[in-house]
């Protein structure tokens, strides 16, 4: 299969509920992660742009399902962010109803699950895998911000996210928006997925 043209990339939609998610034949690309993950640094990451995916200073801001269309080939779409302790009940349940008819409705060809290289997998992470799993679709999970771990930490680190996500068919992808690490490995995945 040819490489994607990364720089080929347009914003397409915002879907605030289901009757807003493209049902098209093209392959889909699903970006999945805590609010304060860094999910936005890391589709930059991927498609070498500083601010395509907006980054936020205040967590919690990606509250629609967006689609961006990725060389007219596949679209990379980004899940609201989750976990972030100041949204208000109203607002998790709606977050909540909205992935369930996501991951009900849409079928995709390769779920990305970013979470945090330092920490275990909060339980919110734990809901997460087991929607991905459900769906049967391929499955990778990038361990971002991997260049604030020690060498020493690292594989203690992985086996932790491995054994709380309970994913265990899933690749691990050590992974730093910040230096790039990860990115090369995380590109040719997804380019075998479409």
């Amino acid at each position: 299969m040819a490489k994607l043209n990364l720089h080929n990339v347009d914003f397409i939609k915002s879907a605030a509920s289901a009757d807003g998610f493209l049902g098209d034949f093209l392959p889909k690309i699903v970006f999945s992660g805590k609010s304060n993950v860094g999910k936005s640094s890391v589709i930059n990451c991927v498609l070498n742009r500083a601010n395509f995916a907006r980054t936020s200073a205040q967590p919690g801001k990606t509250v629609h399902v967006n689609y961006f269309k990725i060389d007219n080939r596949a679209y990379f779409v980004d899940l609201p962010g989750y976990g972030y302790a100041k949204v208000s009940k109203t607002e998790k349940e709606r977050w909540g109803r909205l992935m369930e008819e996501f991951f009900a409705q849409t079928s995709f060809n390769l779920g990305i699950m970013i979470v945090d290289c330092r920490h275990k997998p909060t339980a919110d992470d734990v809901t997460m895998a087991a929607w991905f799993r459900e769906t049967q679709s391929a499955v990778v999970v990038i361990a971002n911000k991997r260049d604030k771990v020690k060498n020493s930490e690292l594989q203690a680190n992985l086996d932790a996210i491995r054994e709380t996500l309970a994913l265990p068919d899933a690749e691990i992808i050590p992974f730093s928006a910040e230096t790039g690490e990860g990115r090369q490995r995380l590109v040719a995945v997804i380019e075998g997925a479409v």
